[in-house]
């Protein structure tokens, strides 16, 4: 029997914590809710949870070291809610591992749809480091790479490349997670221009010129995510 899915919310406005609730709950989805970080810490070690909505500011804490703190142990997906849209915020968000970052006063049924989507996101992974996305079927383990039946030759920076964003499927990975990912024995003098240029050679190659479908997104000011909806 396929297992409910458990949200908990972190948010100590609770007219705001309540309409989320209201919002997102149904026959399948569980919801936790906390309103403080000490709460929401205690069910997140008791429960099973599948995603996370976590405010920034709360009051005992800070919501980004919560979210430092607990991918020290666990991809749970976190969306963050903050009342500030400041770059800088929304790009710490990012680096700490938060798979989303919605500022207010947002709509319910906006945070509804990206919750749901964040949940449906999954990779189609064999236990092999074999993935199937649409046409592509990318083999890490052989190094095989399949567009429509048809051999792709990848670089080996272009491998490390793409499995980071294929493993990280409608994840936001900065420019900088990327550079220090893919080119970590070269470290600080790697040429940011590496990237852009090793990103547009993979477009090239994994996706069709004249399609509507495209797999890498660029996030502007901030980096890429990889698309498997």
């Amino acid at each position: 029997m396929k297992r409910n899915k458990t949200i908990l919310i972190v948010e100590d406005d609770i007219t705001l914590n309540k309409g989320i609730m209201l919002t997102l709950r149904q026959e399948d989805i569980n919801i936790k809710q906390a309103f403080d970080l000490e709460e929401g810490a205690y069910i997140l070690k008791n429960e099973s949870i599948d995603l996370i909505i976590l405010d920034v500011n709360l009051p005992d804490g800070n919501g980004f070291e919560f979210c430092k703190k607990t991918r020290e142990t666990s991809q749970v997906p976190i969306i963050f809610l903050t009342a500030c849209d400041m770059e800088v915020d929304i790009v710490t968000g990012l680096e700490l591992g938060a798979d989303d970052y919605i500022t207010k006063p947002f709509s319910l049924m906006i945070l509804r749809a990206r919750v749901m989507a964040a949940l449906r996101r999954q990779v189609f992974n064999n236990g092999n480091n074999v993935f199937n996305f649409g046409e592509l079927e990318l083999d890490f383990e052989k190094m095989n790479f399949y567009k429509k039946d048809m051999l792709i030759n990848l670089s080996k920076t272009e491998q490390k490349l793409l499995k980071i964003l294929v493993t990280n499927p409608g994840q936001v990975l900065t420019r900088e997670q990327l550079i220090d990912n893919v080119w970590s024995d070269e470290g600080e003098y790697v040429d940011e221009n590496a990237l852009t240029v090793t990103i547009k050679r993979l477009r090239q190659k994994i996706e069709n010129k004249n399609d509507d479908k495209k797999y890498i997104k660029t996030v502007y000011g901030i980096g890429y995510t990889f698309l498997v909806g």
